[in-house]
């Protein structure tokens, strides 16, 4: 039809619109909706004077020429098309969710062992992530804490690697430094709390003013410290842990403005923190500077020297990066080499360099949190691969059910579609139980963490775990399910044509189910490698002979009160009362006192000195031993053996000449075949001269390390304020702790005694890091060892059951028992062979990276690889052995007759 559209009334124009639409599909509401408003408008414009020409223009312009409506009309179709899709395509997918789980409930038994197979190793997953995100990947819970650093100072030249800071050095970087928002220090003592029941004895965090300022830590109650409470003369205040609030004061509000005496002093409690990690230890208390009566000593603050404070934070000014600062402490340390030439000598290589606080937290976990994630995600693997061979073996069963749906016009996508939709179902039931079994694990988990990093205790099921358990679970099941449904989809037309079910057991699914099993072996192969090393590792630490005897030793720390017990005599009056009444206690076989005692990682020190005849200018090249403190039943007390002289005695004390003892790897690295009895060695450059009377034996301090060059010198010469009581008992120990506190408190009742532990105890939890690493790593590995061993003998029973018509037929032929059952052994014992072949070659490479948790024990050691081997190789031929038996009792007649 042609018109001229100059000569078109309103009534041609209209007819025109519609007949450019009548050969498109269109949705008639949408055409009689536009022709609507249309016709309404044209004759809204002729009602009010306007002619047919100009009522035309008009409506033209507005719903623009016959194209541009026609276009407009077109695009509404498909707008209504795509919605109409979009409305078939979930319909669809509701239908497919309906029927996964209708297809499930009639399978309940693949159904159980697949959701409780992916349960495990996502659960596995999810436990581990928790503990990553909370300690390596959130934020830490300081305001900007990605900006937060330490100072780190160093003189390699002269053998110090990490240097203590002075009162003065923190003063100069604080002034001089351009990239940091102030430098504040910390160091952590014990002292005594007076003021409740009983004395108690509390960590106390020894910080600068300015100190939650600049970690931007807000208090949970109160306040935290104001500026100039750190100055000498300050009111003394304190600021109260969360943990310790809970612990001692019972969660009470009413603890601020309380007043507790502390030191000699009266200290009044202004605030209590939140809920945050301390580093680089957890403080019940903190206190200013100017209330650490060593701090404010003024033989303290007024000596450059006087290194005292190991830690030193600092914030980097908002924009600028760790380099700037880094280049800024290296300026500051030069200038204050050139500046005080005494104190930083030009060839010690005095430096100051600036780490980032988030990963000083967890440097010490992070090698063992990821190799525990990669042997979960190993687990999850084998999970994986296990649930995929039970669904390819269903999927073959289900042949004929998707060729008849493939015959009806379902599509191969559409049922992949179905078949991803069950096997995600299936992975979604298993998160969920994966997420209960993390939920159960986690205080084990969190409890395993805090051996490592303060920031242990941030780690929960939070929204990232859950994203991650969801996402996980999703993975999972696109995973599990499209390995076996890509093949078992190639030919649906097949099984109609075959006589029967069992004609596809060859071919790409069989190779595939064999893949998969090789898969599970080599990697339960590498996880038991893992479990086998770190379990060897652990028996020789426990055999390690550590060289003293810990059995039925009580320990105890008792730290003496700063105002109370300052002098030698003040400390001596305290400890040489308690020694005899302790001694005197039934049950009772020795006691001592000792800065330190072995295995307890506090109060060890090193100090260098000078051998008389021997004496050496250069500070670097004097040699270094272990410092120890100990009163005279100190070795008769905690077993270690004496060799050559004599122990300590009573006569040892601060007017007698100045005695120590060696032990053995001392005297034979610096005496070599002499006796150094009646000997002299010098602390001090030789201003006091000491008399060795005596070698003991090694003690390892460090089970893994070998034993150091120890001195060990007398209590009552050398006493320390910070001091442990030992006490041998010819029974437990700890059925005696309250007689010997109760002793404790008749010499002194406001000298509080704490951390009440035996000393098997002591090596107990030394060696819990190491064990419960070794028990994770076997929990994981016993799991992908019983998943891999199932899904042996459920592919080797498959087969047989697939293969009952060929076996039926051999046995018929005059095959012997035996020969069929070596058969179906080779089968499964052959894809075994294949996959140690592959696990010793990924464990190789994988062990690695275990090196540094090993004891005594190379990545490679060839005892751990034969016995996993042997140990594997065997659990999977009787896995193989059950349906290869089975195999032998197939009746030759009933197999013909099935096919």
């Amino acid at each position: 039809m042609n018109l001229d559209e100059s000569n078109m009334s309103g009534s041609d124009w209209r007819r025109l619109f519609r007949l450019e639409r009548s050969g498109r599909r269109v949705d008639e509401d949408v055409d009689a909706e536009l022709s609507f408003h249309i016709d309404e408008r044209v004759d809204e414009l002729l009602a009010g004077g306007m002619d047919e020409e100009e009522a035309r223009a008009e409506v033209m312009k507005q719903f623009g020429d016959v194209d541009r409506i026609s276009a407009a009309c077109r695009n509404i179709d498909e707008e209504r098309l795509e919605g109409q899709r979009r409305r078939e395509f979930f319909a669809s997918v509701g239908q497919d969710v309906r029927f996964a789980f209708r297809t499930l409930r009639r399978s309940p038994v693949f159904t159980a062992i697949a959701v409780l197979t992916l349960g495990l190793g996502i659960g596995a997953n999810t436990a581990i992530f928790s503990v990553i995100y909370g300690v390596l990947l959130q934020p830490l819970p300081y305001q900007q804490g990605e900006q937060l650093v330490l100072i780190r100072q160093s003189a390699p030249g002269a053998g110090a690697n990490n240097m203590n800071f002075s009162p003065k050095e923190v003063f100069d970087y604080r002034e001089q430094t351009e990239t940091l928002d102030g430098v504040v220090e910390y160091h952590s003592m014990w002292f005594s709390l007076l003021g409740r029941e009983e004395p108690e004895r509390v960590q106390t965090g020894v910080v600068s003013a300015n100190f939650f300022d600049v970690l931007g830590v807000q208090p949970h109650l109160g306040r935290t410290f104001r500026e100039g409470e750190d100055e000498i003369g300050a009111e003394p205040v304190l600021v109260l842990s969360y943990e310790y609030w809970q612990r001692s004061h019972g969660s009470d509000p009413g603890v601020v403005g309380r007043q507790f005496e502390m030191n000699d002093k009266i200290h009044t409690v202004v605030g209590v923190l939140p809920p945050i990690p301390q580093y680089p230890r957890d403080n019940d208390v903190y206190m200013p500077v100017s209330a650490c009566p060593f701090r404010s000593a003024e033989t303290v603050r007024e000596n450059r020297n006087a290194r005292m404070m190991p830690n030193v934070f600092g914030r980097l000014r908002p924009g600028l990066k760790l380099e700037q600062g880094q280049a800024d402490m290296a300026t500051i340390a030069s200038r204050l080499q050139q500046d005080y030439p005494e104190s930083y000598s030009e060839d010690s290589g005095f430096t100051a360099t600036l780490e980032p606080l988030d990963d000083t937290l967890t440097q010490n976990a992070r090698p063992t949190l990821l190799i525990l994630l990669i042997t979960a995600g190993l687990v999850l693997l084998i999970a994986c691969a296990n649930v995929a061979n039970l669904t390819l073996a269903r999927l073959i069963r289900r042949e004929k059910e998707m060729a008849l749906r493939s015959a009806l016009g379902a599509g191969r996508r559409r049922l992949l579609r179905q078949l991803l939709t069950e096997s995600t179902i299936v992975a979604l039931m298993g998160g969920v139980i994966g997420l209960v079994i993390a939920w159960q694990g986690l205080d084990l988990l969190i409890s395993f963490a805090a051996r490592f990093t303060p920031r242990a205790f941030e780690v929960g099921i939070d929204a990232p775990v859950l994203v991650f358990t969801l996402l996980i679970s999703v993975a999972t099941g696109l995973l599990f399910g499209s390995l076996p449904a890509l093949p078992s989809t190639s030919d649906l037309a097949a099984p109609l044509k075959d006589a029967g079910a069992r004609s596809r057991t060859v071919g790409g699914p069989q190779r595939l189910r064999s893949m998969l099993i090789v898969a599970q072996v080599a990697v339960s192969f590498v996880l038991l490698i893992g479990a086998g090393l770190m379990a060897r590792s652990l028996y020789k630490l426990t055999q390690v002979d550590a060289g003293f005897n810990p059995e039925n030793v009580l320990a105890m720390e008792i730290d003496l009160d700063w105002s109370k017990y300052n002098s030698i005599a003040e400390r001596m009056e305290y400890f040489n009362p308690l020694l005899e009444r302790v001694n005197e206690l039934p049950g009772v076989l020795s006691a001592a006192v000792a800065r330190t005692f072995p295995l307890n990682e506090s109060g060890l020190f090193n100090t260098g000195f000078d051998i008389e005849g021997r004496l050496v200018d250069e500070a670097e090249l004097r040699p270094v031993a272990d410092f120890r403190i100990a009163s005279p039943q100190f070795f008769q007390t905690v077993g270690v053996p004496l060799l050559r002289g004599r122990v300590f005695t009573d006569m040892d004390h601060e007017e007698s000449i100045q005695v120590a003892i060696l032990n053995r790897s001392l005297a034979e690295h610096h005496w070599q075949g002499e006796d150094p009895i009646g000997r002299r060695i010098t602390f001090d450059g030789g201003d006091t001269w000491v008399t060795i009377v005596g070698v003991v034996g090694d003690v390892r301090q460090r089970l893994e390390v070998a034993a150091q060059d120890e001195v060990y010198v007398p209590y009552a010469q050398v006493p320390t304020r910070q001091t442990n009581l030992l006490v041998r008992t010819r029974a437990n120990p700890l059925l005696m702790a309250k007689q010997v506190i109760n002793e404790a408190y008749e010499v002194d009742a406001n000298q509080p005694v704490a951390n009440v532990r035996t000393v098997e105890q002591v090596r107990s939890e030394y060696l819990a890091s190491p064990r419960l690493t070794a028990v994770l790593l076997a929990l994981f590995a016993g799991l992908a060892l019983a998943i891999t061993v199932t899904g042996i003998a459920g592919v080797i029973a498959f087969s047989v059951s697939q293969r009952t018509q060929e076996i039926g037929i051999r046995m018929a032929l005059g095959a012997e028992q035996s020969s069929v059952l070596g058969m179906v052994l080779r089968q499964g014992m052959l894809l075994v062979a294949i996959g140690l072949a592959l696990g010793v070659a990924g464990a190789l490479g994988i062990t690695r990276l275990m090196s540094g948790l090993l004891f005594e024990v190379e990545p490679t050691d060839p005892i751990t690889f034969i016995f996993v081997a042997l140990v594997l190789a065997a659990v999977a031929a009787v896995a193989t052995f059950v349906p290869a038996r089975r195999a032998t009792t197939v009746d030759p007649v009933l197999a013909l007759r099935t096919n």
